[in-house]
C-alpha cells in the first residue's frame, strides 16, 4: 500500500510543479499580452470604477462624475462644457483621452505613483489611489471674455503672463460638449460622427493645433530681427524702400493697405502696417537671419507641450529672394498657431525672453496635498532686450495713433500689432482678422497680459480687418479683464 501512496504523493508532486509553472507563464510572461487584450475588460472596468480627479479653474473644479450604474461605473461630466473643451479634452470611456484629459490622465485616474502612500504601492496593492487633481492656470472671467467675444465664429484666442508662462485664456470656437462623448452606446457614437462631419470642426482646438498664416502680426518678428542685425539703427530714420515694390526676381508688385510707406521708417511701418518697407526689411536681414530670428520666437519647434502637444509653427528654411519677402510680412509658407503668436506678443512684453508656456499650475491628490508644481522655466531669448524695449514702443503707438487703436484701454499701457492674413485661391477669400497684445496697469512694474486672437470668418471689409476691426475689441475685452485681476 505504502508504494502506492507515494507513486501518489510523487504525481501530485508534479501536477503542483506544473500548475506553479504554468501560474508563472501567465502571471510572469504572459502578463503584457493578456493586459493588452481588447477582450480583457477589467482594466476599464476598473478605470471607470471610480471618479476621476477634477480639473480646476480659478478655484472650482469645471470637471465631475455621475454613477451610470452600467459596468463601466462612472462617466465623465463637465461644467460649461464648451467653454472649457479646448483646455480639458474629453474622457470618453469610447473614444479615450484628449488635451488635460489625456496629459494628466495618470493623476486623474488615479494610477500616478506620485499618488501613493509608498514606492510600488499600487503594485504590491494591485489598486489604485482616489484620482488627483490638475489646477489650471487659466482664468475663468478672461477665457468668459474670450468666448463671448468670439460669438461662435471659428477662430481663437490664448493669453499668457509674459513674465511667468502661465496660460491664462485658452479658447477655441466653434466648441462642443465634452459631456456627449463620456460613456458608451449609440447616442455618443452618433454625437461622434456628428462632431466629426460637422464643416466647422468643434473638436479642433485652434488656440493651439491650428496654424495659419500670421498675416501682419509677424512684422514684430521681422522688426526684432532687423533690429537685431543692424540693418535697423534707428527706427525713426527712414529706410531705403520704394513704394511701388517690386518682389525681387519677379515682375510682381507688392501693394500697401496704408498711405505713406514708400521709405517710411520702421516705427511707421509697424504703426501703419506698411507691407513694403516690412519686406524689403526681411530680404536685407537675409534668409539665414530672418530663419533664425523666427526660430527663437519658437516657430519650427516640434516639441513644445503646455503639456498638451502644440502644432509646429512654419517658417522656411529655404526660400528665393521673393518668397522670403512675402514670408517676411507672414504670408507665402509661414504658419503660426495662436498660442505661437501670443508667445510674439509676450516676448516684447517681456524684454525679449519668453518664459516657457503652460496650463497646469500644479497637480493634487484627491484631498489637496500638491504632487507636483510647474516651476517658471526659460523658453528662448527672442531678441536683444533694448529691442524689446523699441518694439514695445513701437506697439504702443500702433495702438494710441495707428491701426490698434480698437485695443485701447484707458488708464493702461497696451502695445499692439494687427494683422490680415490672405488665403484662397488667388487671396481672394476674406482675410483671417489677426491682432496681438501686450497690456501693463498704470501702477504695474510689468505688463500683466499678453493676447493673440484669430478670427477666421470675420465679418468685415478687408480696410475694417486690417484696422483691428474684428480681432483687436476681442483682445481688449480679455485684457481688461487681465487688469482687473491684478488690480489690488
Amino acid at each position: 500500500m505504502i508504494p502506492y501512496i507515494r507513486r501518489a504523493a510523487g504525481l501530485c508532486l508534479v501536477l503542483l510543479a506544473a500548475l506553479l509553472v504554468n501560474a508563472a507563464r501567465v502571471m510572469v510572461f504572459e502578463a503584457g499580452s493578456l493586459d493588452g487584450n481588447p477582450a480583457d475588460r477589467r482594466p476599464a472596468i476598473a478605470r471607470w470604477g471610480q471618479p476621476r480627479g477634477e480639473i480646476v479653474v480659478d478655484g472650482r473644479p469645471v470637471t465631475g462624475a455621475w454613477d451610470s450604474g452600467q459596468q463601466l461605473r462612472y462617466e465623465r461630466s463637465y461644467t460649461h462644457g464648451p467653454l472649457y473643451a479646448p483646455v480639458t479634452g474629453y474622457a470618453s470611456q469610447t473614444y479615450g483621452t484628449t488635451h488635460l484629459e489625456h496629459a494628466e490622465d495618470a493623476i486623474l485616474s488615479g494610477t500616478d505613483p506620485m499618488l501613493a502612500p509608498l514606492p510600488f504601492w499600487n503594485d504590491i496593492v494591485r489598486g489604485r489611489r482616489p484620482g488627483g487633481n490638475a489646477v489650471t492656470t487659466i482664468r475663468a472671467a478672461m477665457q468668459e471674455a474670450a468666448y463671448r467675444g468670439l460669438a461662435g465664429k471659428r477662430g481663437a484666442v490664448v493669453a499668457v503672463e509674459p513674465s511667468s508662462g502661465r496660460i491664462l485664456t485658452l479658447v477655441s470656437s466653434p466648441s462642443y460638449d465634452p459631456a456627449v462623448l463620456s460613456g458608451t452606446g449609440r447616442e455618443v457614437k452618433d454625437a461622434w460622427a456628428r462632431l466629426n462631419s460637422s464643416p466647422n470642426q468643434p473638436m479642433l482646438n485652434r488656440a493651439i493645433r491650428q496654424t495659419y498664416p500670421p498675416g501682419s502680426t509677424f512684422k514684430m518678428v521681422t522688426a526684432a530681427a532687423a533690429l537685431d542685425a543692424g540693418v535697423v539703427t534707428d527706427v525713426d530714420a527712414p529706410t531705403v524702400t520704394p513704394d511701388p515694390f517690386v518682389l525681387p526676381g519677379t515682375r510682381r508688385v507688392l501693394p500697401n493697405e496704408a498711405t505713406g510707406c514708400r521709405n517710411a521708417s520702421l516705427a511707421y511701418a509697424i504703426q501703419w502696417s506698411c507691407n513694403t518697407v516690412m519686406a524689403g526689411l526681411g530680404v536685407k536681414v537675409g534668409l539665414a537671419g530672418m530663419v533664425d530670428a523666427a526660430e527663437g520666437f519658437g516657430f519650427g519647434d516640434t516639441g513644445l507641450k503646455v503639456p498638451s502637444w502644440v502644432a509646429r509653427s512654419n517658417f522656411d528654411r529655404d526660400m528665393s529672394a521673393d518668397q522670403l519677402a512675402l514670408s517676411s510680412i507672414g504670408q507665402f509658407n509661414t504658419r503660426a498657431t495662436p498660442l505661437q503668436m501670443a508667445m510674439v506678443a509676450a516676448a516684447v512684453a517681456n524684454n525679449g525672453e519668453i518664459a516657457h508656456p503652460y496650463l497646469v499650475d500644479r497637480t493634487t491628490t484627491s484631498g489637496g496635498t500638491t504632487v507636483h508644481r510647474t516651476v517658471r522655466t526659460s523658453y528662448r531669448q527672442a531678441m536683444r532686450p533694448s529691442t524689446a524695449t523699441q518694439l514695445q514702443r513701437l506697439m504702443v503707438k500702433a495702438v494710441e495713433e495707428g491701426t490698434g487703436a480698437n485695443a485701447a484701454i484707458p488708464g493702461a499701457t497696451v502695445g499692439g500689432k494687427t494683422g490680415t492674413a490672405q488665403h484662397g485661391l488667388g487671396n481672394t477669400g476674406i482675410p483671417y482678422a489677426w491682432f496681438i497684445a501686450w497690456a501693463q496697469a498704470a501702477d504695474a512694474a510689468q505688463p500683466a497680459v499678453a493676447v493673440a486672437v484669430v478670427v477666421e470668418d470675420a465679418e468685415a471689409s478687408r480696410t475694417d480687418i486690417s484696422g483691428g476691426g474684428s480681432a483687436a475689441p476681442i483682445a481688449k475685452a480679455v485684457m481688461e479683464e487681465a487688469l482687473r485681476a491684478s488690480t489690488p
